[in-house]
């Protein structure tokens, strides 16, 4: 499978899915476009999944129809979401074209 992380993705996760054909935004030079164009871009580079930490992007996009799956975290800092790391593997392994994934990572809080 062909997997998309997004710019807000922390690298770190990339060695969790080598069993997928895994690639990063920024290495794409894909940086800096938004929602829809990422969508596309993603699709017409035969991306099945897109993982990311966009929380509004399935309720702005419509994935009926769409080739491509999102897997969006509820958190993207790496110290949060590393424990949820089997989750996140296992939501992207699963996932189905159209599809879309929430996986509760938790989220950041700062300490008063």
């Amino acid at each position: 499978m062909k997997v998309l992380l997004d710019e807000n993705i922390p690298h770190d996760l990339r060695p969790y899915l080598s069993h997928h054909d895994t690639y990063t935004v920024g290495w794409l030079g894909w940086a800096g476009l938004k929602n829809g164009r990422l969508l596309e871009a993603a699709e017409s580079g035969g991306f099945e999944v897109l993982v990311t930490g966009d929380l509004s992007m399935p309720y702005q996009q419509n994935l009926t129809g769409r080739s491509i799956s999102i897997v969006s975290l509820s958190a993207i800092g790496w110290p949060i979401i590393e424990p949820y790391v089997p989750g996140i593997v296992s939501a992207v392994d699963a996932a189905r074209a159209g599809g879309f994934v929430r996986v509760d990572c938790g989220s950041f809080r700062r300490k008063k």
